[in-house]
């Protein structure tokens, strides 16, 4: 007798019942157990039962209060999973010492300059400062034509002067943080690269006004702001995705001993509010998203040595298709990718050839094959299901067994397949192997498979067969779950 699934309802003996008074009772054998309120109960509509007599205890009426304070809740929950789905904004802060951060810049007049940190402005300004915010220029507000005023509104440093700082945000893991909260689906091969965008000041009793996305169309991805050590107060960035949704970042004020960061996607724009104390300084970068791919230019490049060995298998193969075997695995299904999606997740010398192509200016091509056939590239390894006249079915095979001598060992074989030691089932055997190819060859073909000599497809290989890519697609054969080891094929045309 099977075991009793955890989901079964409980015996008579064991459910407890619930008296005219409203109480309940249970069997003494009974097990008390305690069900999950977290989990919805099944709804379950009962005939009501008549009472003899008593009188019956009214029912308890939930007060108004209680429904208002469950509905807040929810609507706060719906809120809080709502922002924690789509995710617009990422900050953090960099342990750093502010010492070693030191900002160089060229003044209008060519000299260059050298800013240390951290820096307190009610306390000792530095020279320095002074000669940065007299280079800065003042923001304007996109689509209103207005006269900018150095007294009331930020500046920015102009991007054809030099500027350097020895702050990078490569050398932190920003972009990873980026990259897990802002971009999570992001797919191997895709990788972020951040470029300094400008230097953003905004001095005491001033504020930045909006900045739209339609300023920053350089293709980013998002922008990341990194607020540098100088005293200040008030000033806090307020960032507002496409919806209208703000979130505000107050900062730590410039600490010294932290450097404070905030990304936000491309989509929002950002403002910043009134400095009441001290100078804010900030530094943007871009953040870019790159690929790599069929359609865009190769991330590495092959030595000179290999390109020069691969130029005179390719000039001797010239007006041909030709095909090389891969030789990492990837762990992938063939049955339910395409093969062209192992692109970004090629490694080692699969790579290496894969972008030496590339180099040579020709159109790689990943595809699947097996036991001398191709699959074409918008095709997966489909291998079909079994039917009942297929031979390698049980009736298949029971008609294929009465055909042969009733002492035969091979019949006796394929009914019970027991292990026998009469006779040589060698032959039967053989002919067992041949219809089971054929119906395979019968499958590969019927999802889209071509013999590679049809597809005219020359394959390259060494004298001795080398490593080669091994994938795997489970079927079901006579009632045996079994699976096809399918390689993978670069093909390429080399005119």
């Amino acid at each position: 007798m099977p075991p009793l699934s955890i989901l079964s309802s409980p015996t008579p003996s064991a459910a407890s019942s619930r008296l005219s008074d409203g109480s309940r009772h249970s069997d003494s054998h009974s097990v008390a157990y305690s069900r999950n309120r977290s989990i919805q109960d099944f709804e379950i509509e009962r005939p009501s039962k008549q009472s003899n007599g008593g009188s019956k205890r009214p029912p308890v009426r939930r007060m108004q209060s209680d429904f208002s304070a469950e509905n807040s809740l929810r609507v706060s929950i719906s809120r809080m999973i709502a922002a924690k789905a789509r995710p617009f904004t990422a900050s953090g802060h960099i342990p750093l010492d502010p010492s070693a951060l030191v900002l160089f810049f060229r003044s209008k007049g060519g000299i260059t300059h050298s800013l240390d940190f951290p820096i307190d402005v009610d306390y000792d300004t530095p020279p320095a400062l002074d000669v940065l915010v007299a280079a800065c220029r003042p923001h304007t507000t996109a689509g209103i034509n207005v006269y900018p005023d150095r007294s009331s509104d930020s500046l920015f440093y102009p991007p054809n002067l030099p500027l350097t700082a020895t702050l990078e945000v490569a050398n932190h893991p920003i972009l990873e943080a980026v990259r897990n909260t802002l971009f999570p689906n992001l797919q191997v091969g895709h990788y972020l690269v951040a470029v300094r965008d400008r230097l953003e000041i905004v001095l005491n009793g001033c504020r930045m006004s909006a900045q739209p996305r339609t300023l920053r169309n350089d293709g980013r991805a998002a922008t990341v702001c990194v607020t540098l050590p100088v005293h200040h107060c008030g000033g806090a960035l307020v960032v507002r995705n496409a919806d209208g949704i703000e979130e505000r970042f107050f900062g730590v004020g410039g600490k010294p001993d932290e450097v404070e960061w905030t990304a936000f996607t491309a989509e929002c724009e950002y403002e910043v509010e009134t400095v009441t104390q001290g100078c804010r300084m900030s530094i943007s970068f871009a953040v870019h998203l790159k690929t790599y791919g069929p359609s865009v230019d190769p991330l590495i490049t092959p030595s000179d040595r290999f390109l020069d060995l691969l130029s005179p298998v390719l000039s001797l193969s010239r007006g041909r298709k030709v095909a090389f075997y891969l030789t990492q695995d990837y762990n992938v299904n063939p049955a339910e990718s395409l093969a062209e999606s192992l692109v970004p997740h090629l490694k080692g010398s699969d790579s290496l050839l894969y972008h030496a192509l590339k180099a040579y200016k020709l159109a790689p091509e990943l595809h699947w094959a097996a036991g001398g056939y191709i699959w074409p590239i918008d095709r997966t390894v489909e291998c079909g299901n079994e039917t009942n006249d297929s031979p390698t079915s049980a009736a298949g095979l029971m008609s294929f067994a009465s055909a042969l001598p009733f002492s035969s060992p091979s019949r006796r074989s394929v009914l019970t397949r027991p292990m026998s030691y009469y006779g040589d089932p060698e032959e039967d055997e053989a002919e067992l192997t041949r219809i089971q190819t054929d119906i395979m060859r019968q499958r590969v073909e019927e999802s889209g498979a071509v013999p590679l000599s049809e597809a005219e497809i020359f394959v390259l290989s060494d004298w001795a067969p080398g490593p080669m890519s091994k994938e795997k697609v489970y079927f079901v054969s006579n009632g045996e779950l079994e699976k096809l080891v399918v390689n993978v094929l670069l093909v390429t045309y080399v005119p």
